[in-house]
């Protein structure tokens, strides 16, 4: 009979030294750490809509009456009012449960052990972490010192062996947009582009009219921070139509849950309220940009996400971040080579902005 050892050998071998994924911590945990009374505290580190979902999401999840019932594996209703929304026919579209789940798809689909794939950091961690799961190889691009894309390091390592690409556009975790020269540049190569447009709602410019034109580009969104849903797990892909099928055939049959499902309807439903706590966030994010430039010890990132990474000068980011958390306030740090000098600051609503600004000015 095997004992635990024998079992834990049987591991396969590429994963045993993998790098586990960090994820932020739930208010609850987060709150033990700090000095301050429960609930008088601000959550900052995971890019969260603070205005929480459309009330039409929370009054039909409420009401509704068949969760035990399984979600329509073809996501035929999901689909058709992406396709309303995006501008993009039906059957170029694949939703799954958050942007992460169509990475993954997306390897598990092009990738077979050996394959490479080019990420280039720092952005955001389940690039790398889905690609070892799926057995390729990670090809490493650092950007450049302004978080641009090195694209003439990009082009010299792509060969053979190289199948795809990931770029997010705004990039987590500094803020900033791919070029579409760049990216068109990139969608000249024989290999597939993934562009993550995440956090497009707040930039207001989407690459998806190209899918269209290159049949080797995807775009992936997400519901998790316009929309207010991250805890629901909702996000799609918008894909050529010859590669839809295949998407689909290795999903999970039920991939999106019968709440996330709902809740996507009825957010596309309630597109003035989402498109408002936009704006607000959009404008509070100008407001914290504004408020950080005061601090000579930070340099804050012009950002078109709904965050702000600053480098901290002179002083320990990690200090800073701890300083924060005891007062309640939690941001994000990144324990990193490529960000160990830097903080990710959320956007909140106008009165964590107060509240961050004068924990700052304490420091």
């Amino acid at each position: 009979m095997l004992n635990s050892k024998d079992v834990e050998k049987m591991v396969r071998g590429g994963l045993k030294g993998m790098k586990a994924y960090t994820p932020v911590d739930p208010v609850d945990v987060l709150t033990g750490r700090a000095e301050v009374p429960e609930g008088d505290t601000a959550k900052l580190d995971g890019n969260e809509n603070p205005y929480g979902c459309s009330p039409r999401v929370q009054k039909a999840l409420a009401g509704f009456q068949d969760y035990n019932r399984y979600p329509d594996p073809d996501q035929r209703d999901v689909r058709r009012a992406l396709a309303v929304y995006t501008g993009v026919k039906a059957d170029s579209i694949v939703a799954g449960a958050g942007s992460d789940d169509l990475i993954d798809i997306i390897l598990r689909l092009f990738i077979e052990p050996g394959d490479r794939v080019i990420n280039c950091p720092p952005t955001f961690g389940m690039y790398p972490f889905c690609t070892v799961i799926a057995g390729g190889e990670v090809i490493k691009v650092p950007r450049r010192p302004d978080f641009s894309l090195d694209l003439p390091a990009i082009k010299k390592v792509i060969d053979a062996g190289t199948k795809l690409i990931f770029i997010a556009s705004p990039n987590n975790p500094s803020g900033n947009m791919a070029g579409v020269a760049e990216i068109k540049e990139l969608l000249s190569r024989d290999l597939i582009l993934v562009v993550d447009e995440a956090y497009v709602e707040f930039s207001g410019n989407s690459l998806t009219p190209l899918v269209k034109q290159y049949a080797n580009l995807i775009v992936l969104r997400t519901f998790s921070k316009w929309a207010g849903i991250a805890g629901l797990r909702a996000g799609y892909g918008i894909c050529p139509a010859n590669i839809v099928p295949y998407m689909m055939k290795i999903k999970q049959p039920y991939n999106i849950n019968m709440a996330a499902y709902v809740a996507i309807l009825e957010s596309l439903a309630d597109l003035d309220y989402l498109q408002n706590t936009v704006n607000a966030m959009v404008k509070e994010r100008d407001v914290l940009f504004k408020g950080l430039q005061q601090f000579k010890w930070l340099k804050p990132y012009p950002s078109r996400a709904n965050f702000i990474l600053c480098a901290v000068l002179y002083r320990s980011a990690k200090d800073i971040y701890l300083g924060l958390q005891k007062k309640g306030i939690f941001i994000r740090y990144f324990e990193t080579p490529e960000l160990k000098d830097y903080i990710r600051i959320s956007v909140g609503r106008p009165e964590d902005t107060l509240r961050v600004i004068a924990a700052l000015r304490d420091m």
